[in-house]
């Protein structure tokens, strides 16, 4: 369930139309739902609420500061994957001892930076970045703690780009390396392997996976603790699907209900680290009808927003709900493509379509865009990013103000003038 919801034929975030929303800050532009953002998060906390477990935000889904500062507010810890968002959750104020480190790049100065801070942990990809973790603590008199990221060789049954936990892709440890790197962890004096972590993958709508995978990860756990090593944490990742168009994913408390069973036993510290099913839902982007091009065989509505706003739909081939904010004209649904002015032919937001009549002007609603929209936007055809607006109640706060050309240009002029 979301905060946005259509009144007497015209849609609004929480008390807002958002057509105010776009007279005021124009298009295109992403309107979040702070209530939807937080009762997300407070689905899942309720849902594990016997485990009490730390829930480690994905930052790269949205990474707003506003949005992070909202989250850590409610006890939220932050789940980061560089030392960009390093910085940003610093400087959203999150203590540091609820930040968890992952990602397969981590660079030398970001594993200082990571130590400095005081993170509660890395997230540990491969035994060359181990032995980096341990060489950089060394340098700094500092002992790293780390969880081992274990590849169980599941498959999550999602988009191949974001399926993480089969031995083909480049995340994680299988079982049997995990095993030798325990060992090898063991005579690192500058690291201390303290849990095991696993990500299978991302829009996942089954519990299965998820069940597959930690019955792999209990006999790992087990066999662990028969050698000795003193584990402290479970971290069991994210990437709990949300509905788009017709998906059916488990609610975060039948989620809890299959999995706690197969955790508690081990007694380990819980940590989930989502990201989409809480941001997801809780944001539309807002773009306005540019053009009605009629085709031969259906038409192109061309907005004003493309895969630079948004690149799921050309990236993943993902769906997003697409509709008018306010029935403006009546007519026959005609079947048609919304696309953007990005020189691709890939540029488009949704493909067959039957949508009312179109005309200049109109506004349209792309649904579920809270994740893995601004923050994979880009200025691809030197186009300007997208404001943002975040909703309560009957307020609504930019939180991200548009571009400008001279933001966009700014490190360029400075490069250009430091040649002269």
């Amino acid at each position: 369930m979301d905060e946005f919801k259509v009144r007497q034929g015209e849609l609004f975030c929480e008390e807002i139309p958002v057509l105010a929303l776009v007279k005021k800050y124009g298009t295109p532009l992403y309107v979040y739902s702070r209530a939807t953002l937080l009762s997300h998060f407070h689905k899942i906390q309720t849902a594990f609420a016997p485990l009490s477990p730390l829930i480690c935000y994905s930052v790269k889904a949205n990474s707003n500061l506003s949005i992070l500062k909202e989250l850590a507010a409610q006890g939220a810890g932050m789940d980061i994957v560089s030392g960009g968002e390093l910085v940003r959750v610093q400087t959203a104020g999150v203590p540091a001892a609820r930040v968890v480190y992952a990602g397969v790049g981590k660079t030398r100065p970001e594993i200082a930076e990571a130590l400095r801070a005081g993170i509660l942990m890395f997230n540990v990809e491969s035994e060359p970045e181990l032995q980096r973790i341990n060489h950089v603590a060394g340098q700094m008199k500092k002992v790293a703690r780390v969880a081992l990221r274990i590849n169980p060789d599941v498959d999550a049954k999602t988009h191949q780009y974001i399926t993480t936990g089969t031995k083909e892709n480049k995340f994680g440890l299988s079982i049997p390396m995990a095993l030798g790197l325990f060992r090898e962890a063991r005579k690192m004096k500058h690291v201390s392997a303290v849990g095991v972590h696993m990500h299978i993958g991302s829009q996942i709508t089954s519990v299965t996976p998820y069940l597959q995978a930690l019955k792999r990860l209990s006999v790992l756990v087990d066999e662990l603790r028969a050698a000795g090593h003193a584990l402290e944490y479970l971290n069991m990742g994210g990437g709990m699907g949300i509905i788009y168009d017709e998906e059916q994913p488990q609610t975060a408390d039948a989620f809890a209900r299959a999995v706690v069973p197969l955790i508690r036993p081990l007694g380990l510290k819980l940590i989930l680290e989502p990201g989409r099913f809480i941001v997801g839902n809780a944001g539309v982007l807002l773009t306005s009808v540019q053009y009605v091009k009629r085709g031969h065989v259906k038409s192109f509505v061309i907005v004003d927003a493309g895969m630079n706003d948004l690149i799921r739909p050309s990236l993943y081939h993902a769906h997003h709900q697409i509709f008018p904010v306010k029935k403006s004209r009546s007519g026959r649904l005609q079947l048609c493509d919304v696309v953007g002015p990005i020189c691709e032919s890939g540029d488009f937001l949704g493909k067959d379509r039957h949508l009312p009549p179109l005309a200049e002007g109109d506004v349209l609603a792309v649904r579920s865009t809270g994740a893995y929209g601004m923050a994979m936007a880009s200025n691809y055809n030197s186009r300007l990013r997208a404001a943002e607006v975040l909703v309560s109640g009957s307020k609504a706060a930019v939180i991200r103000r548009r571009e400008t050309m001279a933001d966009v240009l700014a490190t360029e002029l400075g490069a250009a003038k430091a040649k002269k």
